[in-house]
């Protein structure tokens, strides 16, 4: 791993968090992300399971969790399970967790082998009616490719069918929508990686440069500061495709007088940061361009302050679906007539902005959360209004993550340049 190592008091803070949610008699078992193939005999780069990860701090697969805290063996009560030590594969991968490092990382003071995992198992499940297992929730989520969390649940109710299944997935997002002050810390970190990249392109960027090219020098500061990554496959969009919500191929010449979409974010310790900028290619915005761009940045501006307890990801979205319809009007797009007539069904301003505004942010770049539940502090949500006119090949999306807190809103962004005037100067000083 690139970043620094972490303190294992927050995995032991957030297991306490979840069993105190268990009913009497449960025990809950989750298993980590596996290796995915690739092509030929590679996988791609590992990432943790962002639940298992939250538990534990582990970044190895093939590791399983045990947690029963009523088991009337106190030895079983909380236990991960690890690959035993291969002097061959060592040679050929490198060491997997040792007993003494994954007590370390983890904060689990009962490890055992894997080759131990279906007796303790069979036996601890004879003290218990109900079973916790994990899966991926997300409400938008849908691969065609099975996980391992299925087929761990498929393979455990064969294996005890007389058992009372039940879902970690409510109890974890209850607790990860919530960020302990740790979690704010890691967020943080993996924001100011993603400002120090940003005014690294502002520095860098000139007409002629490829797509791919910006996105070098993003990856290039995100390595340098300990990012194992992005957060997500970055949006690098030069003019037309600035109007192509998730544009990724990023390998397109960018052109004198165009707009520069920018929508990434650094990954640090498995935490997400989300930005998204709109930037000149040549270092000036155009009359026109910076109309548009102001449009979009007022709105962001009023959208910030509604980020406050009580509040929802949908009442924001149509409050700012709402403002963002008032600056089409003012920008000639359609008139207040045509909104009367329009199809409410359909309308206008959906031509232009055709997403929501907020999403959750944390272990997953769209975390756990859902669109209809109350603000509370300790959420940390994106504001991202946007504007696109395909016909004039404008795309501008202004994002930045917010906290909520008791009081007022804190943008954790606030420091990255955002003013059309400020990103001229930046670029051209």
């Amino acid at each position: 791993m690139r970043y620094l190592p972490l303190n294992n008091n927050l995995f032991k803070f957030n297991r306490k968090r979840f069993v105190s949610q268990l009913p009497a008699g449960s025990m809950a078992v989750f298993v980590s992300a596996e290796l995915m193939p690739r092509n030929g005999d590679q996988f791609y780069p590992f990432r943790q399971q962002s639940d298992f990860f939250y538990l534990t701090g582990t970044e190895q697969d093939n590791t399983c969790l045990l947690l029963f805290p009523d088991c009337p063996n106190q030895a079983y009560r909380e236990i991960l399970f690890v690959e035993s030590y291969d002097s061959h594969k060592a040679t050929w991968e490198g060491e997997k967790l040792s007993v003494e490092k994954a007590k370390s990382v983890s904060g689990i003071e009962r490890i055992l082998f894997n080759d131990q995992f279906n007796a303790v198992l069979q036996e601890v499940t004879g003290y218990c009616g109900k079973i916790y297992l994990n899966n991926n929730e997300y409400i938008k989520y849908h691969s065609e490719v099975e996980h391992k969390n299925l087929r761990f649940a498929r393979a455990m109710k064969e294996k005890f069918p007389l058992h009372e299944f039940h879902r970690a997935a409510p109890i974890l997002e209850k607790l990860r929508v919530i960020k302990s002050e740790t979690e704010l810390e890691l967020i943080k970190t993996a924001s100011d990686i993603t400002a120090k990249a940003f005014k690294r392109v502002l520095k860098k960027l000139v007409p002629g440069m490829n797509e791919f090219e910006v996105q070098a020098e993003i990856e290039h500061e995100f390595v340098l500061n300990r990012a194992s990554g992005h957060a997500y496959y970055p949006i690098i969009a030069g003019g037309k495709n600035s109007c192509v919500l998730h544009y990724n191929d990023n390998d397109k010449p960018l052109q004198d007088n165009e707009l520069l979409l920018l929508d990434f974010g650094a990954e640090y310790a498995n935490y997400s940061a989300d930005l998204s900028r709109t930037i000149p290619v040549n270092g000036h915005f155009s009359q026109r361009q910076k109309q548009c761009y102001d449009a979009v940045l007022r709105v962001f501006r009023k959208a910030v302050k509604l980020y406050v307890p009580g509040n929802t990801i949908e009442q924001i979205n149509r409050e700012v679906w709402k403002l963002m319809e008032e600056e089409m009007i003012t920008l000639g797009l359609f008139t207040k007539q045509d909104v009367s007539n329009q199809n409410p069904d359909f309308p206008l301003y959906r031509r232009y902005l055709m997403h929501g505004v907020a999403h959750h942010i944390g272990l997953d770049v769209h975390d756990v959360g859902s669109k209809f539940e109350p603000l509370a502090p300790g959420m940390v949500l994106t504001c991202e209004p946007g504007l696109y006119i395909r016909e004039e090949n404008i795309g501008i999306r202004i994002e930045n993550d917010i906290l909520v807190t008791e009081t007022e809103p804190i943008d954790l962004m606030a420091d990255i340049p955002i003013e059309a005037s400020e990103i001229e100067q930046f670029m051209n000083n």
